[in-house]
């Protein structure tokens, strides 16, 4: 006999197991099973990403980002201090590089006034006050409630609540076939499901096209390189970030300090060869790069994107002198020397719409039969994920 669950969630990550604790919080009778492949929690983006807990003032005020990134983070900081988790107070500074980046610097402020969001415009000796290393052109923007935390740290702090609610989380298990209903794992056999939600990241859209959903999209990832410095805890205080390109969904190459007080240079947003991209041949699949390659011109063809000039900027930040010089406009006191030490490399599962040839800037969610598709859940989906499990679990038990 098959096992039986109301509620199966394809993905271990912290939007699963968000979802898996937002479903339990509702109907705490329900037998609840999150499946993840990966022998451990938080091996891919839910351990791999900065911690950075964003404020939500990049997003469009009709956005999904723009709503679920305050709560989220409101949210989040509520889990951590019920949890233990430790979480460091840290605000952001986005700094201008030149007059030219002034309006988008507005735009910045706008945006998080309509959202709700704490965010002030200060100038350059109200910066040096906040963030002595930081430097801009007249003005820059403050935000204080942004902050930073273990990622890994949370998503084990997520999963014992989602135990000790009476949820399983099975992992080791790779789910190699799944239908309305059913799912097919590599430990337990087939599992009968009275509703699915696919929360496989870099593999959703994989699992959606099972279900006949999403087939308009493929995912197009990319790889975000991190380097830390050797200075003392504590020297740099403020996440500083530059004010980003608003025709790319990436924030650019920026500084963040760690819970523990550690400098830390990236993310890159270079196009990966398959989904899970770390580093050598580990995880390669033909085909993952056979579909990015016949996924990519698209891409370049984009009009809604400065594809080349992405291309042009991201593929010497392999260089890691290239990517900390980079570091250097925003903090001059950064030093090539100083940051040696390289991070986990993170893998963006990026959702990629065919037909209009556009990368996805907000969140996406399908529903199917049966189920439920997380197909674009990026950053910032770490900081919104209980917000943002809230929201899709709302909608499937409305």
């Amino acid at each position: 006999m098959p096992r039986s669950a109301d509620l199966v969630v394809i993905g271990g990550g912290i939007v699963g197991l968000a979802l898996a604790d937002a479903w339990l919080t509702r109907t705490p009778a329900d037998r609840v099973i999150v499946v993840d492949k990966e022998p451990a929690l938080a091996a891919h983006a839910s351990g791999r990403n900065s911690g950075v807990l964003h404020a939500g003032f990049y997003y469009a005020p009709d956005s999904l980002k723009a709503r679920l990134t305050r709560q989220g983070n409101a949210l989040l900081h509520e889990f951590c201090r019920e949890q233990g988790v430790a979480v460091r107070e840290t605000g952001k500074v986005v700094v201008a590089q030149s007059a030219d980046q002034l309006p988008a610097l507005l735009e910045l402020q706008r945006r998080g006034t309509a959202n709700g969001v704490d965010v002030e415009l200060i100038d350059e000796q109200q910066l040096r006050e906040l963030e002595p290393l930081a430097r801009t052109h007249e003005q820059a923007l403050w935000s204080p409630t942004t902050g930073v935390a273990d990622p890994a740290a949370v998503v084990e702090a997520l999963a014992r609540r989602v135990r000790a609610k009476g949820g399983e989380v099975l992992l080791g298990s790779t789910v190699t076939g799944a239908g309305p209903r059913w799912v097919m794992t590599t430990s337990d056999g087939l599992i009968s499901a009275g509703h699915i939600i696919n929360a496989a990241g870099l593999h959703a859209d994989v699992i959606a096209h099972w279900f006949g959903v999403g087939t308009e999209y493929r995912m197009l990832p990319f790889k975000g390189l991190y380097w830390y410095g050797s200075w003392a805890p504590g020297r740099l205080q403020r996440h500083v970030y530059p004010v980003p390109d608003a025709r790319n969904p990436f924030l650019g190459v920026h500084l963040t300090v760690t819970v523990d007080g550690r400098a830390k240079i990236g993310p890159t947003a270079i196009p990966a060869l398959w989904r899970e991209d770390y580093g050598g041949l580990g995880g390669w699949k033909a085909q993952d790069t056979w579909e990015i390659a016949r996924t990519f011109p698209r891409f370049l063809a984009s009009d809604a994107h400065d594809v080349p000039g992405l291309i042009r900027s991201e593929l010497p930040k392999y260089s890691r002198k290239h990517l900390v010089r980079q570091a250097a406009a925003l903090v001059p006191s950064v030093r090539v020397e100083d940051f040696v030490t390289k991070g986990r490399v993170g893998v963006r599962a990026q959702l990629f719409h065919l037909p209009t040839r556009t990368l996805e800037m907000d969140f996406v969610v399908r529903p199917g039969q049966d189920s439920t598709h997380i197909l674009n859940a990026v950053s910032p989906g770490w900081t919104s994920a209980l917000a943002f499990a809230d929201y899709v679990i709302d909608a499937v038990m409305a």
